[in-house]
């Protein structure tokens, strides 16, 4: 199963495709508004932390070990703590701004993403291995455990033609 995160213009979407052919997940609506801008704020911390540095995202030390970040989009603000190593690396960020689809319906849960290693890929280190996870009443579920691949990041690349097209 391949899926697919997408936060534009205010709005989130996920998608969910088996094979590559099968849909089977197509997620859209005000709770996926707010778990995609989550996901946004977290990808940001984690690939490309340059594009947290606006009047939109506000900063809170906890401690030695760990900050709060916040983010505004479209008349939302989701939040995060961000736990970081000796060298100031993020090594887990948690939040309760995603939902979880469970029988009954979509519930606000504790989302997490460890990350385990920091690997150098052109002079940028980056997530090695890492995990995604919820942590439910039942206990905690992991939903995604891999290796980011430094050989297939790309860097500098410019937006597609679609993406042009869907920004203006």
């Amino acid at each position: 199963m391949t899926g697919k995160d997408i936060y534009l213009n205010g709005h989130g979407r996920m998608r969910g495709k088996l094979l590559g052919l099968v849909t089977v997940a197509d997620g859209k609506g005000e709770e996926f508004d707010i778990g995609e801008l989550t996901t946004y704020l977290n990808d940001a911390l984690l690939f490309a932390r340059s594009f947290l540095l606006r009047d939109e995202v506000s900063w809170a030390v906890v401690d030695a070990h760990a900050f709060d970040v916040t983010l505004r989009d479209a008349g939302r603000s989701v939040s995060g703590r961000v736990f970081i190593d000796e060298r100031g690396a993020p090594v887990d960020f948690a939040t309760t701004d995603r939902f979880i689809d469970l029988p009954g319906g979509p519930r606000r849960g504790e989302w997490r993403t460890p990350i385990s290693e920091w690997v150098g890929a052109n002079g940028r280190l980056l997530p090695g291995r890492c995990r995604a996870t919820w942590n439910l009443p039942e206990g905690e579920f992991a939903y995604m455990e891999g290796r980011f691949d430094p050989d297939s990041f790309a860097f500098n690349v410019p937006p597609t033609a679609e993406v042009q097209r869907r920004t203006t």
